[in-house]
């Protein structure tokens, strides 16, 4: 194709100058790819080998790693076994120890309950001391009641018992407990009569007994000093003394009591011992709470002061109002018995003594 031709084609059908010839192009492409593909190839043999090297890498780390693990594990278990031999050793050790002590904790118990049992034996328990106790105070309380009738001090002793058992806290003692409420609350319903009061007043009677005036020792009042008489004549002097001793011969009393017996000065002692003794027996009769014997006794006593001793001192008065006041002083007609409570208490301690006592043993049979 010429030039002109060449001018005459139009642009879009102008020749591809640039593309190769088809047999040229195809074989081209052919040598692209192959070198592409060996490319890739080196690329993939570069990126294995690197790969296989640090598979291999990995591998040794991971086998050192493994080793030296191993050796450690290897020396720990070693260790290990060294110290579980010697712990068996002390566990050994610890074993025997432990025997040994417990034979010895084993006698020390045995021992420590012989000694319990032997104190047991020997001292008594806190409950039996208490009911000892208990006991002893209701004793008490029943001598004063019984001999001298002191309601105050069988009242406390009582109240004080209660206290003790109070503190006891146990079932078994709520019987004891009862019966000692109801001893105190029989004891409160007394009427309250001073006794020592009684006594006391009796003494001061006593001790006025040998300062008593006897009714025949009266005396007339005394007659008051003279004035110094003014100088008589001879015969006038002489004849007022002949009056005089005439008046001494009589004595005129106008009385308006009964005439007073007379006692010999030997048998005054014996009135005077007599009164006494009177006194005396009232004191014991109200000490042991016996009115009768009491109230007789005062009155007897009474009747000797007023029939045989002068009514008219100040003292016999002051006697004779000390024994009315004795006589009217109210006295219980009988005191309550405190036995209840302790039958209560000795029932309490024989059935402690039981429970505590030892079951008799059976003798072993003969084989035969």
């Amino acid at each position: 194709m010429s030039d002109p031709d060449l001018q005459s084609l139009p642009r879009d059908a102008a020749p591809d100058t640039d593309r190769p010839p088809a047999g040229r192009g195809s074989a081209h492409g052919r040598a692209a790819s192959l070198r592409a593909l060996a490319v890739v190839a080196v690329a993939l043999a570069a990126a294995g080998a690197i790969a296989w090297l640090g598979v291999t890498r990995d591998v040794a780390a991971l086998r050192e790693e493994a080793a030296r693990r191993l050796t450690a594990a290897e020396a720990s278990a070693a260790l290990a076994r060294s110290r579980g031999d010697w712990l068996a050793g002390e566990l050994r050790d610890a074993q025997a120890k432990l025997a040994l002590l417990e034979a010895r904790l084993a006698e020390s118990q045995s021992q420590q309950a012989s000694i319990e049992a032997l104190y047991r034996d020997l001292a008594p328990s806190r409950d039996d001391l208490a009911l000892a106790e208990v006991e002893q105070i209701l004793l008490i309380a029943n001598q004063h009641i019984a001999l001298g009738g002191n309601v105050p001090a069988a009242l406390a002793a009582l109240q004080l018992a209660e206290g003790k058992l109070g503190r006891l806290d146990r079932p078994q003692v709520a019987p004891l407990r009862r019966a000692v409420a109801r001893d105190v609350e029989r004891l409160k319903a007394v009427p309250f009569t001073d006794i020592g009061a009684i006594a006391q007043k009796l003494d001061a009677v006593l001790a006025q007994i040998d300062s008593l005036p006897l009714a025949r020792d009266e005396r007339l009042p005394p007659v008051p000093a003279a004035v110094p008489p003014t100088p008589l004549p001879a015969w006038r002097r002489h004849l007022d003394d002949a009056w005089q001793e005439l008046r001494s011969l009589v004595r005129l009393e106008v009385s308006d009591r009964p005439m007073a017996p007379l006692v010999a000065p030997e048998q005054a002692y014996f009135l005077r011992e007599n009164l006494r003794l009177r006194l005396l027996s009232a004191r014991a009769s109200i000490l042991g709470r016996q009115e009768a014997g009491f109230k007789a006794d005062v009155r007897a006593a009474q009747a000797w002061v007023k029939q045989y001793f002068d009514v008219r001192v100040r003292t016999v008065q002051q006697v004779l109002d000390a024994l009315g006041q004795l006589l009217a002083v109210p006295l219980p007609d009988a005191l309550p018995d405190l036995g209840a409570s302790l039958d209560a208490v000795r029932a309490l301690k024989a059935a402690q003594e039981r429970r505590a006592a030892p079951p008799p043993t059976t003798p072993p049979r003969a084989n035969r």
